[in-house]
């Protein structure tokens, strides 16, 4: 497995820490603890890698933060079997 660089939430400056909290509070309150966090607690390794970029993590993690807006037509039931199928057919584990 390839190994990313990143920043740990201790050593996150401003401008990370900010990205990190903007994209969470777009997520529905039921994803507010996540099943995959990082040791001690951090950012989940899949956020975790895109650390250096704060602007990027940003864009990539809000977007499917709005994609689960409940004022969307899919409830989570059908966003976790549409994960699911995802995940299967590209052999992930997450």
């Amino acid at each position: 497995m390839t190994w990313i660089r990143t920043v740990p939430l201790p050593e996150a400056d401003q401008k990370l820490t900010q990205a990190i909290e903007a994209e969470k509070a777009l997520y529905p309150k039921e994803y507010a603890v996540p099943v995959h966090s990082a040791p001690g607690g951090g950012a989940s390794e899949i956020v975790a890698s895109h650390s250096l970029i704060p602007d990027a993590l940003y864009h990539a993690f809000a977007t499917f933060g709005v994609l689960l807006s409940p004022e969307l037509p899919l409830q989570r039931r059908q966003h976790e079997m549409i994960a699911t199928m995802v995940s299967l057919t590209n052999r992930c584990f997450y």
